[in-house]
């Protein structure tokens, strides 16, 4: 998505003053010069294999390793791989139903211009997958044209959510866990998350902008595809904050921001409370949007999805985190993990089986290799 000088996404040192630009250079430098390394900056396979040694040990000490799906028996596969958005949002108490985005499950045989004129819903909407991850297949669809092409490219044995684009401007990742044996739960981390983008000089296109930029050149061909010719040939004016994506994740180049010291009582009273509306559920992020952090620490939020026992808790991707204090968050959280779901097996919830899982997440990234482009 590409925004003009009205409608942009704001500045985030808007929201936290000692935030870093969100196009600054991928790496810090200390006073010798030397880069620190961020687990931001990590190839995903490097940053995997500590965290996959562990899931090996904490797998062998309680004697299942697929014993987090047991945290949440009312979603697939506890949210680990899969599973269903819709029906993640579906379990959300109805009490609560003014605080999600609008949303209806498509399947190959549904009309989708249809569903989004029953909906009322007008243009932009949102398209993604049901079954998805990290933003893959997840479009903003601007007209009647736009939504069928989506449809007619959808791959035809999977559903896909229509949901109103929300408006407010900042998007955020709340993550939650709750002891089985606990009457409440924790609001573990409050994250920010920054979309792409590069300002304009008034004198280079958008493709030049992106090449010049030293976070944004290395996803150079990603957001080509997603973009367009006509886009990347559009020179901004100066100044111009240029939005490269709809979704921010950290695979398309988004930057995450840990605001964990913003939490409020109230926001985790109400995060809680959904969370606790919900059937079985103990642990997961709530994706939100949001107008301000006086809104956010209100609890005024829009859920556009739930992530279940698989979900990261994605402020230890923070930049300014160092390596050793975002593994150290990384590994506390599959610690707790793995130490609340032995006590739900106990309970009774068994976890579901290796096969089982394994099934599921090759399904998955079958899909993921069919959704159309994300833009």
């Amino acid at each position: 998505m590409l925004t003009d000088a009205n409608a942009t996404e704001p500045q985030f040192d808007s929201l936290l003053t000692e935030a870093m630009p969100s196009n600054a250079v991928a790496t810090m430098l200390p006073a010798n010069g030397l880069p620190r390394l961020r687990l931001a900056y990590l190839p995903k396979a490097v940053f995997c294999v500590p965290l996959v040694v562990q899931w090996l040990w904490l797998g062998a000490r309680h004697r299942s390793l697929t014993l987090p799906s047991s945290m949440n028996p009312s979603i697939e596969t506890g949210g680990l791989a899969g599973e269903s958005k819709a029906e993640c949002l579906a379990l959300i108490g109805m009490e609560f139903a003014d605080q999600i985005a609008p949303w209806r499950r498509i399947t190959a045989g549904d009309n989708a211009l249809a569903v989004r004129r029953s909906m009322g819903l007008a243009y932009p909407v949102i398209a993604k997958p049901d079954i998805g991850w990290c933003g893959y297949g997840v479009r903003r669809v601007d007209d009647d044209a736009g939504l069928a092409a989506y449809a007619a490219a959808f791959p035809p044995d999977a559903a896909f959510l229509l949901q109103e684009l929300v408006t407010a401007p900042y998007e955020a990742g709340l993550f939650y866990m709750r002891d089985p044996d606990a009457t409440v739960g924790q609001l573990l981390a409050l994250t920010i998350r920054h979309a792409p983008q590069v300002i304009g000089d008034g004198q280079r296109n958008v493709a030049a902008l992106i090449a010049a930029d030293p976070h944004c050149c290395a996803k150079a061909k990603l957001y080509a595809e997603a973009l367009g010719s006509a886009a990347l040939r559009r020179v901004p004016q100066n100044g111009e904050v240029m939005i490269l994506t709809t979704i921010a994740s950290h695979r398309v180049g988004g930057r995450y921001e840990d605001a964990s010291s913003r939490i409020t009582a109230r926001l985790a009273r109400r995060v809680d409370a959904i969370a606790r509306s919900m059937p079985d559920f103990h642990v997961g992020r709530f994706d939100v949007r949001f107008g301000s952090i006086a809104d956010l620490q209100d609890g005024a939020f829009t859920i556009i999805e739930v992530n279940g026992a698989g979900s990261e808790a994605i402020h230890n991707w923070d930049p300014t985190l160092s390596i050793w204090k975002a593994f150290g968050g990384v590994f506390e959280k599959q610690r707790a993990l793995f130490g609340f779901a032995a006590k739900m097996r106990q309970r009774g919830h068994a976890p579901v089986g290796s096969f089982s899982l394994a099934k599921a997440w090759l399904r998955q990234q079958r899909l993921i290799a069919q959704y159309p482009v994300s833009n």
